[in-house]
């Protein structure tokens, strides 16, 4: 047995709503998102409070991919189901789903990449998964320089003429390979309208490739993942590595190494997040959303205590000049 969740009457008085690029799609500042926290081995009871705390905090976006779910692949998608049937069945049509396939999901030659035959069997087997009819936004998790771009934009597009997709988007794509499938998805009239890149204080690709830039020009939203660098940019590491942290448990997958002169970049930010009146990671986020070509931030959590936290981001997002200038001068050190 268990209790009929009922939710806040005011969650959308809660959170601010940003149009994805020009589409008709409005994405919640905050999204949630279930790489990490909703795999196999981890509280499905857990994972429902914190479903349950960001629906009613406005968090509308909820963000999967098909092999999320170590150790074994899939299971994030099960659990998301599974609390989709439980307890937000009768809220699908306030929901936005999104899930990606593009990484390795099956053995054998046809279970990765972004052909036809992976991409429209990995959409079926998420609906599945996931118990719903349709999904809001199918990614493309990654390039595939294996495939003809146009194969994949076609794959893409036929999920839509389908009606299992409502719109699509591509994950991991340069600004030049956005580009250059945007070109078929224009011929096709594909309703593309999201890339899903990382981006961080601490990660500048989406702007030292330009794919901000692109994204304002062709009118389509960026999905922001890892924002905090993978707990880099929280309180977690501001005295080296925790032994219950991910980088202690070996799951961190990043280029920058937590040494000494990193440590001193933390704290320096911290620092500042503290006379802003944040934390580092509310910081964080709210840095990441100044970039006007962020459409919404998918965040990680552990409970439901930390999506509320990461929700104060909301409450201060501007940045002085000063406080720009002195965060780019942290991180050059």
């Amino acid at each position: 047995m268990y209790i009929t969740y009922t939710p806040d009457k005011d969650r959308y008085d809660k959170m601010t709503y940003n149009r994805c690029g020009k589409s008709g799609l409005k994405l919640p500042k905050l999204s949630l998102g279930m790489w990490q926290n909703f795999g196999a081995n981890d509280s499905y009871a857990n994972m429902e409070k914190m479903c349950l705390t960001a629906f009613d905090n406005g968090i509308t976006n909820f963000d999967v991919a098909n092999y999320y779910g170590y150790p074994y692949y899939g299971v994030t998608e099960e659990n998301l189901g599974r609390v989709l049937k439980r307890q937000l069945s009768a809220h699908r049509n306030e929901l936005v789903i999104s899930t990606k396939a593009g990484f390795n999901m099956w053995q054998g030659p046809y279970g990765d990449g972004g052909s036809m035959k992976y991409l429209l069997t990995s959409i079926d087997q998420s609906l599945m998964r996931l118990g719903v009819d349709y999904i809001d936004i199918f990614y493309h998790h990654r390039f595939d320089p294996e495939t003809p771009l146009s194969e994949t934009a076609y794959a893409l597009d036929k999920m839509v003429k389908q009606g299992k997709a409502l719109y699509v988007g591509v994950s991991n794509y340069t600004s030049a390979q956005t580009k250059e499938i945007l070109g078929y998805f224009r011929e096709m009239k594909t309703p593309f309208i999201v890339n899903q890149p990382s981006y961080s204080i601490l990660n500048r690709r989406v702007e030292e490739d330009g794919l901000d830039k692109l994204a304002l020009e062709e009118g389509f939203g960026l999905a922001i993942y890892s924002p905090l660098h993978q707990g880099f940019l929280t309180d977690r590491y501001l005295n080296g590595i925790p032994k219950d942290s991910r980088m202690g448990k070996g799951h961190l997958h990043t280029d920058k190494k937590l040494d000494d002169n990193m440590i001193k970049k933390l704290n320096l930010l911290n620092d500042m997040a503290k006379d802003r009146g944040q934390s580092l990671s509310q910081m964080a986020l709210a840095w990441v959303l100044k970039n006007e070509a962020v459409a919404t931030v998918l965040i990680g959590a552990s409970s439901p205590e930390q999506i509320q936290i990461n929700l104060g981001a909301l409450k201060k997002g501007n940045f002085s000049d000063d406080e720009i200038s002195r965060i780019e001068e942290i991180v050059a050190k």
